[in-house]
């Protein structure tokens, strides 16, 4: 017998059948779905040429910028590179629509924000914000964009919320190429944490959620951290193999008699992990894959950290994920979730690899990274119509993906370990600080 033949094979190809009718409903959908983000644009002209750009992005365009759009649709170039690239419409405006549209459709109270920095390679140097930095695509110091990113991400689906450019303190002080690139008299600058958290304040004001995950550029920031346990949010965040901990568990014997037990010094995390016994590791199952269950071996204990002046912080767990495998890939994390068991902690912690996905399909799909705005303005114009690009792929994925029974998910967080130790490392590259044995 084939083995297309077989019943599950057959029920297999069922559930992954898309009828004509669904995929010809998707004009309609299309229509529904820009004119709820339409009123958000203050003038007539301006709703046109969203409805081109979103449009021109949801089609096979091999390059997706203001020009190939213009050409397919018709339409004069100038008009629309000025609305993408100093037009006058608010992108906070149009992101709020957005935050509200997947509130609806994803929200969840115990959702995972995601944050991440992302690099953009570029040749010149005009551009708002490009200066040689660490370009994680290329893997080494170079030319290029970086922006911070917000996901948001539930069992049901996920998507970008937010972005904003990041410009050096070079940058930010430099009147002639601030004025040259029009950034506001509002923005200064701010290391990428910072940003970080300020997407995230925003996006708490809509959306609901329990969780933060990142990797270890924002795990490391000891302030980073404290502001997360200020918001009582908890987080699960990567960090260097060689953060110095210390498990206060492990007192010394007195130094004379009488006195109090000595806590132990502070060491290399990898260090004082390569000294546990196997019996505090323990076995945790991601997911039941093809071959049987798919498990990590997952080591829990309570720590202290130093900040950045040296002082001792307060008490977090230090979570070791180490995948079963030859060769295994290993990542440190720090968490203030103290009553939260392995599984938990592991299962949020692989939602990570969900803006591995956006990004991938940002690129791939809707042109993210296709752009040739130099200004401030048109750098968030285009990021934002991109995620509004993006978000309607998620919701048609939603909506077509109603009649799957679940054998098939797609990508989640069984596949979460190899997604983002690879998919992550290729984007970003092992940073100059990043430790070789922590997985990215």
């Amino acid at each position: 017998m084939d083995i297309l033949e077989q019943p599950e094979a057959q029920a297999l190809l069922d559930d992954a059948t898309v009828s004509a009718r669904a995929v010809g409903d998707g004009g309609d959908q299309l229509q529904a779905f820009i004119a709820r983000y339409l009123p958000r644009f203050a003038r007539e002209e301006q709703r046109q040429h969203a409805r081109t750009i979103l449009r021109g992005k949801l089609t096979g365009l091999q390059r997706k910028t203001t020009e190939p759009v213009a050409t397919q649709a018709g339409e004069k170039r100038r008009p629309l590179q000025l609305f993408v690239g100093a037009g006058g419409w608010d992108d906070q405006a149009v992101l709020g629509e957005l935050h509200q549209h997947v509130r609806e459709e994803l929200g969840d109270a115990d959702a995972v924000f995601i944050l991440d920095p992302s690099s953009f390679p570029k040749k010149g140097t005009d551009s708002c914000g490009v200066a040689r930095q660490w370009c994680g695509r290329l893997g080494k110091v170079d030319n290029c964009q970086v922006g911070v990113f917000l996901a948001y991400a539930t069992p049901r689906g996920c998507a970008l919320l937010d972005s904003r450019l990041y410009l050096t303190e070079d940058w930010a002080v430099d009147p002639a190429r601030r004025a040259a690139t029009y950034v506001p008299d509002s923005v200064n600058f701010q290391e990428r944490w910072r940003i970080g958290l300020d997407l995230l304040d925003r996006a708490r004001a809509t959306l609901p959620g329990s969780w933060l995950v990142g990797d270890d550029e924002l795990g490391r920031c000891s302030a980073f951290r404290a502001e997360l346990r200020l918001r009582r949010l908890h987080y699960v965040l990567d960090v260097p193999c060689n953060t110095l901990v210390r498990d206060p568990s492990e007192r010394r014997p007195r130094a004379r008699p009488g006195g109090k037990p000595r806590l132990p010094p502070f060491e290399r995390a990898d260090q004082w992990v390569a000294r546990q016994p196997k019996g505090r590791w323990r076995k945790v199952t991601v997911r039941d894959g093809e071959k049987g269950p798919l498990e990590v071996m997952v080591l829990l204990a309570t720590v202290q950290t130093k900040d950045e002046d040296g002082c001792v912080g307060p008490r977090e767990r230090l979570m070791v994920i180490r995948t079963r495998e030859d060769k295994p890939q290993t990542w440190y994390t720090l968490s203030n979730a103290r009553e939260a068991q392995r599984a938990v902690l592991t299962r949020v912690h692989g939602f990570r690899h969900k803006i591995e996905e956006q990004f991938a399909q940002g690129n791939g799909e809707v042109g993210l990274d296709h752009y040739e705005v130099r200004s401030w303005v048109g750098w968030h114009h285009h990021m934002t119509l991109t995620l509004l690009a993006l978000w309607f792929l998620q919701t048609e994925r939603l909506r077509l993906g109603k009649k799957n029974s679940g054998r098939d998910r797609g990508p989640s967080t069984g596949n979460l370990y190899r997604t983002v130790a690879e998919a992550g490392a290729q984007r970003r590259g092992n940073r100059p600080n990043r430790q070789p044995s922590a997985a990215a």
